[in-house]
């Protein structure tokens, strides 16, 4: 099966933010969250994933909109499970959302949503989005239990958090891999499609090949920091073709 590629564009806006974060309608504002995406289709990503944060830490809403109204690829929304952010995807309409926990005091979203405390609160957001025809997508870390209950409260799709496997030295990475695959499978079983993100990176991505059963990969921070060197195109066209492959009985 081919591996596609969500394209992860919040560190763009970072980089604005840190210039630009009180004159944004400035012509001098840059770099652009839009042109980043439009380079990243053109260089053969297959979705574009952005995450408006409550405290608007990078990607803005106006970036959000002019993305979906102009880039043509299917749109991933992280987004917190909170009135203001379901109100904000309604208007959006992006194709998916996935739902991930968040706390003002991370640099990046840490871990994985905890589906089994939270479920009754999630259901009334989730049905609404799915009405609207939105997809819902539940970030969780590899744990069997967690993902029984992604199936229970209706998602449709899971997004492993590979977070502990970036991390984890020697053989730890090993059981990470494992915890991985294992997870995989039973969302398969339960009918999810299953995504993986968080800390994939150039030197590891061809590791998960050991995890069958993946649909997408959402990269982001590695990327960019990739574009800064070779530019964000040749960024993107270097991970496909590491992800080229996959399926096809080992990590070449």
């Amino acid at each position: 099966m081919s591996l596609l590629l969500g394209v992860n564009i919040d560190h763009v806006a970072t980089l604005r933010q840190a210039r630009f974060a009180s004159m944004l309608d400035s012509p001098n504002a840059e770099p652009s969250p839009l042109q980043a995406a439009l380079d990243a289709k053109e260089a053969g990503a297959d979705s574009i994933t952005l995450h408006v944060r409550g405290d608007r830490r990078h990607i803005q809403e106006e970036d959000a909109f002019a993305i979906r109204e102009e880039v043509g690829l299917p749109l991933n929304f992280e987004m917190a499970n909170t009135p203001e952010m379901v109100e904000l995807a309604l208007r959006l309409k992006p194709d998916f959302v996935c739902l991930v926990p968040e706390h003002r005091e991370e640099i990046s979203t840490e871990g994985g949503l905890n589906v089994m405390g939270l479920k009754d609160g999630l259901r009334d957001g989730m049905l609404r989005l799915q009405e609207a025809g939105i997809q819902i997508s539940l970030f969780v870390d590899p744990d069997l239990a967690q993902i029984e209950v992604s199936r229970e409260v209706g998602a449709e799709m899971i997004e492993l958090h590979t977070g502990r496997f970036a991390n984890a030295p020697g053989a730890e990475q090993e059981e990470e891999l494992k915890a991985l695959a294992a997870a995989a499978d039973l969302g398969r079983r339960l009918g999810l499609q299953v995504n993986a993100g968080h800390g994939i990176n150039y030197g590891n991505v061809r590791t998960l090949f050991a995890v069958a059963g993946l649909s997408e990969l959402n990269i982001g921070h590695s990327i960019v920091s990739r574009a800064i060197r070779v530019g964000l195109g040749q960024a993107v066209r270097e991970m496909k073709a590491l992800m080229a492959g996959y399926g096809s009985g080992g990590q070449g």
